[in-house]
């Protein structure tokens, strides 16, 4: 006897949801090219981060091509480069038109700031509309204050292998943070136990950042993306308060109380 085949019925209700997209903003590091040179670029990377291990391990960055005017580079063998130093590159900003098409053909596509369209449309020139009577102005009310911006604080340890990102806010620590542990900020950073990890203000370009510490003893510090490694600290500043601040390009070093 054979048995009757019958369709298979697809389930019903609706469909199962399998992804979201939306846009949403993360700090990045920027890697300024001043030479096109990729042999001379990527020796001086390897001795720079084996100073910091860790620092930049499987971080993404943005490759910045402004200073290079009409200097050529070898994409490709920069990019198979940065990946060998286990530095992620996701692709350039700025520098002419040719440069980032010869990026693009490695992969490196152009990335734009938040807000920033493709294409700028000219706004059309106003008509010119019939006069109308002018109602006396009411009286304006006073400019309400700026809500205070806000502050992270973290009342513990960040202990070895945690990372605390302050976004958008200055960050406290009523603590110390312990060697191996990472704390960033796009505003100040201020610890008020020992610093033996990594500090990183001004993430979001802020080169008014500082960071203090009452127990100065850091593996790296950074404002803006400009750094500094234990090995380059001066004995003097180790062990006791110290704000850090960008002058220019360069990093100061303050003692306090």
């Amino acid at each position: 006897m054979t048995a009757e085949a019958r369709p298979i019925q697809p389930p019903s209700g609706p469909p199962t949801e399998t992804f979201r997209l939306r846009g949403s903003n993360y700090s990045l590091l920027t890697l300024r090219l001043l030479t096109g040179d990729v042999g001379a670029v990527l020796p001086a990377l390897g001795d720079q981060f084996r100073k910091a291990p860790g620092f930049l391990r499987y971080a993404p960055i943005a490759i910045s091509l402004d200073d290079l005017g009409g200097e050529q580079v070898d994409f490709p063998a920069l990019v198979a480069g940065l990946r060998a130093l286990e530095i992620l590159p996701i692709g350039v900003v700025g520098g002419p038109q040719l440069l980032r098409a010869a990026a693009a053909g490695a992969g490196l596509p152009t990335l734009r700031p938040a807000g920033q369209r493709d294409t700028e449309v000219e706004a059309p020139s106003p008509v010119a509309a019939p006069p109308v009577a002018i109602a006396p102005a009411a009286t304006a009310e006073p400019p309400r204050p700026a809500p205070a911006a806000r502050t992270m604080v973290v009342n513990q340890n960040v202990r070895a292998g945690q990372r605390v990102y302050a976004e958008g806010s200055d960050l406290i620590v009523v603590g110390s943070v312990n060697a191996g542990a990472e704390v960033l900020a796009d505003g100040n950073i201020h610890i008020y136990g020992a610093l033996r990890g990594r500090a990183l203000a001004g993430a979001s370009e802020d080169g008014e950042a500082r960071i203090f510490a009452q127990n100065f003893d850091p593996e790296l510090v950074a404002i803006s993306g400009f750094y500094a490694v234990r090995e380059g600290l001066t004995p003097a500043s180790i062990g006791r308060g110290v704000q850090v601040r960008l002058d220019g390009e360069q990093l100061r070093f303050d003692p306090f109380g």
